[in-house]
């Protein structure tokens, strides 16, 4: 009998322990399920476009400027969202919002994939509003999903969920590519386009529900300030990462001369079939992926510092490489590198921002400075688009605008010396894909919870 009543006891306390966990594991079973569903979108929606305008036959310049002019839109867009938190009293409602706002970009393409045409302008517009929405809800979604993970477990959760991003945006970038390629073959493109196109349509509507599962404290304020660009270039001057900011803005510029033209030059001059395009893309993200955890070793032994130099100039080459050989197995070893050396860039440009930026002007300067870098990856496609349209869109065309993007990243080279020195204690790098890049694999946004005590103080050269 007593062990009767001890084993009651033990199993109601089991139960009540199980309770009292229950709304945690509730908002982490959520969060982990929204970025899944959210990369799954991202692989198997946006990453086509390009794709789907040359299909429609709109041009190989309207193809590459797709990729970057909407980000513009978008990243202009994201600055109200202080203003529209404060309005709506919620983190969470405004983040969900957005969500089903960036999900239902995806049913004018899947329209126009069903009817084969759409005016210019609109598939502009659409684009913009779905960059919009998705970059609107970046600081409001970190500094709302840092009040849900306990502190003491945030580096490993948050890199468990960018572990299983990864893998949904791969999936979801395979899966679309698999679907292509069988049914060009088969002469039925564009309906493939309209699925895929609604698959990423319900793959955010999913992502949105799993946010509206989350909870929101009660007592998370909602008074977020605007910050504004000149107060961005005031700080970047008068905290030392004024050479920093400016170098990533010119590597953004210099990039994006050809960055945007990949997919045309793959899919028109090349004349590779969906297939192909697909896996040299997805050697470049399974690269970066994989040898991040490497990288972030080198950092710690070596400094950011010099992993930036490491990056900044393996990046320099990778343009001007395509012109070497067209061989589909050549590229293939092309990407993989591409794929190490931009992850390499892009782990010490992260350690090094945020290492120079205080924790409470973290997620205002993110902001602003998506906003700059749009309007450089702009500017450098507008250089490429004019390039050519001038020299008439041929090899000739693509050969000069990928040297150019060379001598251009060369160039940038000149502002690294002086960069901050800087030792890592612990790399920790949690990060959301937005985008899949034929040039660098993916785009990136860190997830600011994540970091924690992740630097140390060094003097700076």
């Amino acid at each position: 009998m007593r062990g009767e009543v001890i084993d009651t006891h033990q199993a109601r306390k089991s139960v009540l322990r199980r309770h009292c966990v229950t709304p945690l594991r509730r908002d982490l079973r959520a969060i982990v399920g929204d970025g899944a569903a959210f990369s799954v979108m991202v692989g198997i929606g946006e990453t086509y476009l390009p794709a789907f305008i040359l299909a429609l036959g709109m041009g190989e310049v309207t193809a590459g400027l797709i990729a970057t002019v909407p980000l513009l839109g978008g990243a202009v867009l994201q600055l109200i969202s202080p203003s529209a938190v404060r309005s709506l009293g919620s983190y969470r409602k405004w983040v969900v919002l957005c969500a089903t706002l960036q999900a239902a970009m995806f049913i004018p393409l899947v329209l126009a994939a069903s009817v084969g045409s759409i005016p210019t302008l609109t598939v502009f517009a659409v684009a913009a509003v779905y960059w919009g929405a998705g970059l609107a809800t970046g600081p409001s979604w970190n500094t709302w999903v840092g009040t849900l993970v306990p502190q003491r477990v945030r580096a490993r959760f948050f890199g468990h969920r960018t572990r299983i991003s990864q893998i949904g945006a791969l999936v979801g970038f395979l899966v679309g590519g698999v679907t292509l390629h069988v049914s060009a073959e088969r002469g039925h493109l564009l309906s493939a386009f309209a699925a895929v196109f609604f698959v990423a349509g319900l793959c955010r509507l999913i992502s949105a529900r799993f946010l509206a599962r989350q909870s929101e404290p009660a007592s998370l304020s909602t008074r977020e300030q605007p910050v504004f660009p000149w107060d961005f270039f005031v700080q970047a001057r008068q905290g030392g990462h004024g050479r920093l900011f400016a170098y990533m803005a010119m590597v953004q510029l210099t990039v994006h001369v050809a960055a945007p033209f990949f997919t045309p030059f793959m899919l028109r001059e090349l004349r590779f079939s969906y297939g192909q395009y697909v896996s040299l893309i997805a050697t470049s993200f399974v690269a970066k992926a994989i040898c991040l955890p490497a990288l972030g070793g080198l950092a710690q032994k070596y400094g950011a510092r010099w992993l930036l130099w490491v990056g900044g100039v393996g990046i320099v080459p990778l343009a001007g490489l395509w012109v070497i050989s067209n061989a589909y197995a050549y590229l293939l070893g092309v990407q993989l590198f591409g794929g190490v050396v931009w992850a390499a860039y892009e782990l010490a440009t992260f350690l090094l921002f945020f290492e120079t930026i205080p924790p409470e002007q973290r997620t205002g300067t993110l902001t602003v400075f998506n906003l700059v870098n749009a309007v450089a990856m702009v500017g450098g496609s507008f250089v490429g688009a004019g390039i050519m349209m001038a020299l008439g869109q041929g090899v000739s065309a693509y050969i000069t605008v990928f040297g150019v993007s060379t001598l251009g990243r060369a160039a940038a080279l000149a502002i690294l010396p002086g960069m901050p020195k800087v030792h890592v204690q612990l790399v920790s790098l949690a990060r959301r894909t937005v985008a899949l890049r034929p040039s660098s694999g993916s785009m990136d946004r860190p997830i600011l919870p994540s970091i924690v005590n992740t630097f140390t103080d060094e003097d700076r050269d």
